[in-house]
């Protein structure tokens, strides 16, 4: 996987969520004075990642910050891994051989070797980021050490109403950020495979290789189907960024329940453990249905390649 691509989305992905924070209405939290406490009405976890600092104009949020830390270990360890290799890997350069072989493989098993090549790169940036992203966020004091309201024990606090450190996948800014660039992609490399012409026959053309004048009615019953693939295609990035928000905030708020009002937290190990099979899994159903949705408009269906063949 080329490291200067990695860099390249890691810093898109960055700018873009920056961009839709700072965009929120009301997205403001004062660190320096905590929200007041009032038995913590609402939520277990905020929706809204609290702005720590700004940058000029641009608001810096916690998990934003903790963003920077997760790119940060990414590329540590990916270049401990590259920095000496060897012809036979061990340790952490046979990790990160292993990862990347293995979602090379996955990519090739899911779309032709052309586009395949295109996306690699792209749905490899994707998984490491979230699983890693996914699985810090489970790491003791994410969540949990920030300002709020103080509690009798030293440096103590009841609920950290800021907390420092946010999972970046539990801010809907970066899952909408990741979905926008998958989507803008996704439109560039099917007008490069298909061309434009070629793209609306993709989506609007008669199917099954019919001919004579059967085709003029079923181009009407095509044309419908084509407006409905349509707002399918419009659909999948919102699908993309709602289904890992949602599933990573909800089980961030579940464990900050089950840790808040049981002794010791003790109820919070079993989600514990499942939350770390749905840290992995998400990341695995994020990557896979985005190349399976570039496969769908970077593909010759069995008559076109038929077409083809009888051209030649």
């Amino acid at each position: 996987m080329s490291l200067k691509k990695t860099i390249l989305t890691a810093a898109v992905l960055l700018g873009f969520a920056a961009f839709l924070n700072a965009a929120e209405p009301g997205h403001e939290a004062a660190v320096d004075g905590a929200a007041p406490h009032a038995g913590h009405v609402g939520p277990p976890v905020s929706p809204e990642a609290p702005t720590l600092f700004h940058i000029g104009p641009l608001p810096v949020t916690n998990s934003i910050v903790y963003t920077w830390i997760i790119g940060a270990v990414i590329l540590f360890v990916i270049r401990a891994g590259t920095k000496k290799m060897k012809e036979t890997p061990s340790g952490v350069q046979n990790v990160v051989e292993a990862a990347v072989e293995g979602l090379e493989e996955l990519t090739k098993g899911l779309l032709e070797p052309k586009v395949a090549h295109w996306v690699f790169p792209l749905a490899a940036t994707f998984f490491l980021f979230i699983v890693v992203s996914n699985l810090m966020g489970l790491l003791p004091g994410v969540g949990s050490i920030g300002w709020g309201h103080a509690s009798g024990a030293p440096f103590g606090i009841e609920h950290a109403d800021t907390p420092l450190f946010r999972p970046p996948t539990a801010d809907a800014n970066m899952t909408v950020a990741m979905a926008a660039i998958f989507f803008v992609m996704s439109t560039i490399w099917a007008l490069k495979y298909n061309g434009p012409v070629g793209l609306l026959k993709h989506i609007f053309g008669v199917k099954g290789g019919m001919t004579g004048w059967i085709v003029i009615p079923l181009s009407l019953i095509f044309i419908f189907i084509g407006c409905i693939e349509v707002i399918s295609i419009m659909i999948r990035p919102v699908a993309l960024a709602m289904r890992l928000y949602g599933n990573i905030y909800g089980g961030e708020s579940v464990l900050t329940l089950m840790l808040t009002n049981s002794p010791l937290g003790l109820a919070a190990l079993p989600f514990y453990f499942l939350e770390l099979l749905v840290a992995v899994v998400q990341a695995l159903v994020f990557t896979l249905l985005s190349i399976a949705f570039i496969g769908t408009l970077c593909s010759h269906t069995e008559e076109e390649h038929a077409g083809a063949k009888h051209a030649h």
